[in-house]
């Protein structure tokens, strides 16, 4: 009962670390996708559910231990590979070098190392990126056709619609958007999906509850949005702490809630 305990809890800390950071798994995803893809054609193909259940056993924990792993590159944190198969095989033979609580105290260790390292890079670009976004915000004020609002949300009219412009910040609407971060990264695209969004404005983040309300159907602003308007502190894949963004956003069209007959 104590090894199963220990293993489950070695899994759901590497899982959470892999919900930190998620745009690594995507990354690690595509990569080894690519990477193996010639392998994978000559692999093995399992067909009995002996078979197909242990591959999928072996292939999760190898999965969460290889996006740790990446995770540890990242930051510095090197490891030492031969150590990490012969920990992975004593635990399949129950021969470890190390009692349970050992291990438990060895685990919680190096999940510290990591949480502080990811700790101290968050630090130094929230740094980094409340400067840029400073000075970016001052140079992108000064452009025609830039408007900056009393919240320091700045907007510029791409395309002029004429449709009808969202009540209140209950309204839903469906648009089309691209987001990009200040060197021109993008962390998320509908146009990229393939398909517009539709939410309540009062779901968004706050640059987006407000300017989207000075749109009208067919028209496209480009917003760009200072961090205490947008994620702030936290960190949500690609985007670290107080980033600046900046969104282009085609309003397709505005879904007014129903007013009940009295």
């Amino acid at each position: 009962m104590k090894k199963a305990t220990l293993a489950l809890a070695v899994l759901s800390a590497l899982a959470l670390t892999a919900c930190q950071k998620q745009e690594a798994t995507d990354t690690t995803a595509t990569e080894a996708t690519t990477e193996v893809k010639a392998e994978a054609s000559t692999a093995k193909t399992y067909t009995t559910e002996k078979e197909q259940h242990s591959y999928a056993l072996g292939a999760s924990m190898g999965l969460f231990a290889q996006n740790r792993l990446d995770q540890q590159k990242d930051l510095g944190i090197d490891y030492d590979e031969a150590a990490l198969m012969a920990g992975f095989k004593d635990g399949l033979a129950n021969t470890t070098q190390y009692t349970v609580p050992e291990l438990q105290e060895l685990t919680r260790a190096s999940d510290m190392k990591l949480k502080t390292a990811q700790d101290e890079k968050a630090n130094a670009a929230s740094v980094t990126n409340v400067a840029e976004g400073a000075a970016y915000l001052a140079e992108n004020a000064k452009k025609e056709g830039v408007t900056t609002t009393a919240s320091g949300l700045q907007y510029e009219v791409l395309t002029q619609g004429e449709g009808k412009s969202p009540a209140s910040e209950t309204s839903t609407v469906r648009v089309h958007y691209k987001g990009t971060l200040l060197d021109g990264t993008e962390f998320d695209s509908s146009y990229s999906r393939g398909e517009p969004a539709t939410f309540p404005l009062n779901r968004v983040i706050p640059g987006w509850t407000e300017g989207v309300q000075l749109m009208k159907e067919g028209s496209t602003y480009r917003f760009t949005i200072p961090s205490d308007l947008a994620y702030g502190e936290r960190a949500t894949g690609s985007i670290t702490p107080n980033s600046t963004l900046i969104f282009d956003v085609e309003l397709l069209e505005v879904i007014e809630p129903e007013v009940e007959s009295q």
